[in-house]
């Protein structure tokens, strides 16, 4: 971008975050002391640039900034929270409820209401000092369960042949295909990532609820509680409609800090935009910025299509590393993984990425497979808990749809070139050459993997084969395998970027948002946070 191009977007940047700190001030009570209000929506979704137009959405992320501004803002003591219900994923309750604590690790009251709790908005929830439910809510405490489908016997009815070949003894993704159940392995894998997880959640609400944990387990057990009875078990306080909620706020209030609730409240949203980076500074100098780059969806070639588009990605990271206002990227990751050229191609430019600044991977709900294979390119891995990641290892294939061609009357006649001209044909199996062929590129692919993470991680080639075989971990026990390097969400990661690039701690910085979120639809958001 030429001189007087980027000066004018600069310029322009930091004129849109003064108007927006400054509409956001000016929403402020005037009160020296006032609490704050929030909604956890569901699901809570992690890319906000799909969703920022809607009404009623609110990305994971501006959830969090707007708890860390509750935390921090010494007027506020305290917040009200109303769970909307299940945030949409385990990683994403370990972090809210981690966020959660943290304001009231600050001093702050916590005072929580729902219609009703599963077992994620319980974990939630029950951080609060005080949990509201109606009288006709319920909290449906289930354990945990996973299912797999398998279309085996389906796809033989049909005369569909899948030929599939895999490198990695627990590489379970074409199993649906291939088995009539669960394998040994897969059996084994998710066993272990569902009682991680359960145990997390366990500890998470005895603490919250001042329960022992083999009570929390008990309750679970029961699983099905109507208010009374949630009430009688501990899971919740107390029972309250929504028509006397702020009421019984205003007394919460009152008890804590001697203020009416309903008179001196403000969106923690507001909040956090009120203590955004502005003034003559950012119009003239810019403040440092923090690339925050989401990789969501599955992994391919090219430019189109859903999920992450390999060259598309590829440039807008050779754009951040040229960009001298961005000191570090946050790479945020949530991917099941797939196509194996393309991942090696991003792999390739996040290392490229790190020679000019640093980049830590936030691992979100699922960065497994090429997910991974990515995320290991980083400075440095972070995952919740609960994340699944790992799933090293490699699968190709095809359906053979010669039978199901027969049997509706379908004739295919073909006229080849080449040993090999069939390889991907529907219309016939593999030969046992071409078989062998696939395999040796899987393996190839394999060791290209295991090598790209022993790279990234510093580990030795031998180290990193132990774990993989395409075996799935939960962020826990990555850990305890150094396939990650923490665990955290998104303002771990930020903070660990901050320091990585040298950025005090109370340093005003810009975060970027990639893919962009159009102006006119960011100032849209902001204006229906302020509407009265």
């Amino acid at each position: 971008m030429d001189p007087p191009r980027e000066t004018v977007r600069r310029v322009g940047s930091g004129l849109a975050r003064w108007v927006r700190r400054g509409l956001a001030r000016r929403s402020l009570p005037r009160a020296e002391r006032f609490w704050a209000t929030l909604e956890l929506p569901s699901p809570v979704v992690d890319v906000p640039l799909r969703h920022w137009g809607r009404d009623g959405i609110t990305s994971l992320l501006g959830l969090l900034e707007a708890l860390e501004a509750v935390a921090e803002d010494p007027r506020v003591p305290g917040l009200a929270l109303r769970v909307g219900g299940p945030p949409g994923g385990l990683a994403k309750a370990l972090t809210l409820r981690r966020a959660l604590d943290a304001v009231r690790a600050r001093g702050k009251r916590v005072v929580a209401w729902a219609e009703s709790l599963d077992l994620e908005s319980l974990y939630v929830a029950s951080s609060a000092d005080r949990l509201w439910i109606p009288e006709t809510g319920r909290v449906v405490a289930l354990g945990l369960r996973a299912d797999g489908f398998y279309l085996r016997d389906l796809l033989a009815r049909i005369d569909v042949k899948p030929e599939v070949v895999r490198v990695g003894t627990h590489k379970s993704a074409a199993e649906m295909l291939t088995n009539d159940r669960m394998s040994d392995a897969q059996r084994e894998q998710l066993e272990a990532i569902l009682g991680d997880t359960f145990d997390v959640l366990v500890e998470g609400i005895a603490a919250g609820r001042g329960l022992d944990p083999t009570a929390v387990r008990e309750r679970i057990d029961r699983g099905l509680f109507g208010a009374p009875a949630a009430r009688e078990a501990g899971l919740v306080d107390d029972l309250v409609y929504r028509d006397v909620l702020e009421e019984r706020l205003e007394r919460e209030a009152a008890r804590e800090s001697a203020l009416p609730f309903a008179a001196e409240c403000v969106d923690a949203r507001v909040l956090a935009s009120a203590r955004d980076a502005g003034g003559a500074r950012a119009w003239i100098a810019g403040p440092p910025r923090i690339a925050y780059v989401f990789a969501s969806g599955a992994i391919g070639r090219g430019r189109g299509g859903r999920g992450i588009a390999s060259r598309v990605f590829e440039e807008r990271l050779g754009r951040i590393a040229e960009d001298r206002r961005v000191r570090g990227v946050v790479l945020r990751i949530d991917s099941p993984g797939g196509d194996a050229l393309a991942s090696d191609l991003l792999w390739r430019a996040v290392r490229v990425l790190r020679r000019e600044k640093p980049v830590i991977a936030s691992l979100a709900e699922v960065a497994a497979s090429g997910g991974y294979y990515l995320a290991s390119a980083a400075d440095r891995v972070l995952a919740e808990a609960a994340t699944i990641t790992g799933s090293i290892g490699v699968i190709g294939g095809k359906l053979d749809l010669s039978g199901l061609y027969r049997r509706l009357g379908v004739g295919v006649d073909a006229v080849e070139v080449g040993d090999r001209a069939g390889l991907h044909s529907s219309a016939r199996g593999f030969t046992a050459a071409e078989r062998e062929a696939v395999g040796g590129e899987m393996r190839e692919l394999y060791a290209t993997f295991l090598a790209r993470v022993a790279e990234g991680r510093g580990l030795a080639v031998d180290a990193v084969e132990r774990v993989a075989e395409g075996r799935v971990f939960t962020g826990r026990r990555a850990l305890a395998h150094g396939l990650v390097d923490a665990l955290g969400g998104p303002l771990e990661a930020l903070r660990e970027v901050r320091q990585r690039a040298g950025l005090r701690a109370t340093e005003p910085v810009v975060l970027d948002l990639h893919p962009r979120l159009p102006r006119f639809a960011a100032l849209r958001a902001l204006s229906r946070w302020l509407s009265p």
